[in-house]
């Protein structure tokens, strides 16, 4: 028999027989090993373990213990969970089952239009673990369009799929590929999958929703159970505790709970209006940044919220953004009766390339950084929406850079310099970059103008010593982007600041500045969000801090409570000092007990409780009792007001 030879990711060589599976080349190395083996990746794409390999072939073997390996338990799992679905309900259908972020879900139509409960996921996960038992293998299989419309033929969604021919439900080429658990049960699927069940089994099932087929409100409403796999029980148990802990953050709890922002009915969905409590933490959010801005040499400017659509149309919004726009106004008819139709924006660079354009601008002007708090509008789907971290009016705070391609390289370096320390003195401090490169088929300009941006961009963020991930044809219809994640205080990640390298808005609207050399030269244009909007920034500081902002953050920054009506002038005394100061204080009267009053006090997260009563009318003092904190005892309010100031100043 002949032999074949493999390459591992060391470098080095194994040898084995022809015909050897990803299985056997495991097996070769170790018997943990392969006990441990999920799947396999052949010069960089995964496959079965169960795969012939051939010669000469690269191959990486992904264990349990491989980040890697979750899409494929997950994967995995959703296949069990859609045979335990089929086999407790006779005559139901499915469609999809993708991994996702955390997790999986599948999408079900149940006969005649019954819909699941939350009480039918314990029936259903007793029925996964039962197959997980019994260690059922994966066993793939290849047939032609008609043999797959055969075996698919109870189930039209998987026919949809067949006749598209497209997605991760074929194997491509023509051929449809699909996976055997049991003689009864099969699903459509692209693949990778683990060898068998008996590699799952830390899962959980944790709602049901409705969705429409293929994401298209035309289509048939399904069923979609969500659910959760992870590699181990104490990873499983990690995330759930993550969930629960995540549910006590939810800034739109806590968003009713402290009186900060609210939904109301009558404006819409996703257009949030700020309370008064919630109005001071924006407005110290923007006042700050506002500041820092000022400093780091940017001006300010200011743009109306609606335009004639020749704008957009310029720009290239309407050719690649419009599903995300309202609709139009038809406004201001012309003299033959025709209405000139005019847009809410959902974007502020066109008209802060209008501003550059106004005048001739000189080499010596750039950089020129334009700032704004820029409210925009965005048709997002209903689906979609989600408290203030997806809304459909937002205010970003929006800079445009227009630079020259030598400046472009520094220019970039100290934009991310910027957001870094902006960020961080707002409370995160644990980041990654991510590198967005040109979307195929949705993109605009030259390939040696995208090549260009691009490595732009990753030069600069390779310089910040900070992970970089890519993120292959994410990019937006005018240029590659680098996107700040930020983890949370509990580990979640959030998209943040964005920064676009864009040949091609500059080009579109003919912008040219005069070089030091006399001739006209085009601009190089820089978008860059810092907070991405204010809305979704304010409602992961939320989640954040738990509620529980800093004290520089908090809208009321200190509650005084007097013991009892005898000491009512001397809070308020105490009050009017610190007022003074330039501290947030509320005198909270002592129409109730005092143990009353300080547990309301604490349950709104005031970082600073004051207590007055007999010795400190006497003594001018006051009972400090801080959030997160102990008690103390007759501190003089001058001291208290140093301390306090300090605790701003360093934005603790």
């Amino acid at each position: 028999m002949s032999e074949i030879m493999i390459t591992l990711p060391d470098g080095s060589e194994r040898q084995l027989p022809e015909g050897s599976t990803g299985a056997d080349l495991a097996a070769s190395i170790g018997p943990r090993l392969a006990k441990d083996a999920v799947v396999v990746e052949v010069g960089g794409a995964p496959r079965d373990l169960s795969a012939p390999l051939s010669d000469g072939d690269a191959v990486r073997i992904v264990t349990m213990k491989d980040p890697d390996a979750l899409e494929h338990l997950r994967h995995s799992t959703a296949h069990v969970l859609a045979q335990a679905v089929l086999e407790l309900w006779p005559g139901a259908t499915f469609a999809g089952g993708p991994p996702i972020e955390d997790g999986f879900y599948y999408d079900f139509e149940l006969p005649e239009g019954a819909t699941f409960s939350d009480g039918d996921l314990e029936a259903i996960t007793a029925r996964m673990k039962e197959i997980v038992a019994a260690n059922q293998p994966f066993i793939r299989g290849e047939v032609s369009v008609s043999e797959a419309l055969e075996i698919f033929a109870d189930h039209p969604y998987k026919q949809v799929f067949i006749q598209a021919a497209d997605g991760d439900e074929v194997a491509g080429g023509g051929t449809i590929s699909f996976y055997r658990n049991t003689d009864s049960f099969v699903d459509l699927c692209r693949g990778p999958h683990v060898p068998s069940t008996s590699k799952l089994g830390h899962f959980a099932l944790m709602r049901v929703a409705g969705a429409y087929f293929r994401g298209d409100e035309k289509n048939p409403m399904l069923q979609r159970i969500y659910g959760t796999a992870w590699a181990s029980k104490g990873d499983l148990e990690a995330h759930l505790n993550r969930l629960v802990e995540a549910a006590k953050r939810d800034h739109r709890k806590l968003g009713a709970e402290l009186d900060l922002f609210s939904f109301p009915e009558e404006i819409g969905s996703g257009l949030p209006v700020f309370h008064p409590k919630g109005g001071i933490v924006r407005r110290l959010m923007e006042d700050y940044s506002r500041r820092r801005h000022e400093e780091a040499g940017y001006e300010f400017v200011y743009s109306p919220h609606i335009t004639k659509a020749a704008l957009f149309e310029t720009s290239g919004h309407l050719d690649w953004f419009a599903d995300g726009m309202f609709p139009p106004m038809q406004l201001d008819h012309d003299h033959c009766g025709e209405p000139t139709e005019y847009y809410l924006k959902p974007m502020n660079c066109p008209f802060h390339i209008l501003i550059f354009r106004s005048r001739q601008r000189s080499y010596r002007e750039l950089p020129l950084r334009m700032f704004e708090f820029g409210t925009v509008y965005r048709y997002e789907k209903s689906g979609v929406v989600h408290g203030l971290t997806r809304v459909r009016g937002l205010t970003q705070d929006d800079a445009h850079i227009f630079t020259t391609k030598e400046q472009m390289g520094d220019e970039l370096e100290s934009i991310l310099t910027f957001v870094f320390d902006l960020l961080r003195d707002y409370g995160l401090d644990d980041f990654y970059l991510e590198l967005s490169t040109k979307p195929e088929g949705k993109a605009v300009g030259t390939d040696e103008e995208w090549s260009e941006a691009t490595e732009a961009l990753r030069l600069a963020a390779e310089s910040m010593d900070i992970e970089l991930v890519m993120d292959e044809g994410g990019g937006a219809f005018y240029g590659p982007k680098i996107s700040v994640q930020a983890r949370d205080a509990i580990g979640r990640t959030w998209q943040m600041s964005t920064i676009q390298v864009d040949f091609q808005l500059p080009q579109k609207f003919e912008l040219s500045y005069i070089g030091n050399d006399g001739d006209r030269h085009r601009p190089i244009m820089i978008h860059r969000a810092l907070f991405g909007s204010v809305e979704r920034f304010f409602g992961v500081l939320v989640e954040h801090y738990a509620g529980a902002f800093p004290t520089w953050l908090a809208p009321i920054q200190v509650k005084v409570l007097p013991v009892a009506d005898a000491h009512d002038d001397y809070a308020h005394e105490v009050a009017a000092q610190l007022k003074g100061s330039g501290v947030r204080v509320e005198v909270i009267a002592a129409d109730e007990t005092l143990g009353n009053r300080i547990r309301r006090a604490k349950g709104e997260k005031v970082p600073y409780v004051l207590v007055v009563g007999d010795d400190d009318v006497a003594h001018r003092t006051v009972g400090v009792n801080p959030r997160g904190g102990d008690v103390e005892r007759n501190v003089p309010v001058g001291g208290f007001i140093e301390r306090l100031s300090d605790d701003v100043g360093r934005h603790g």
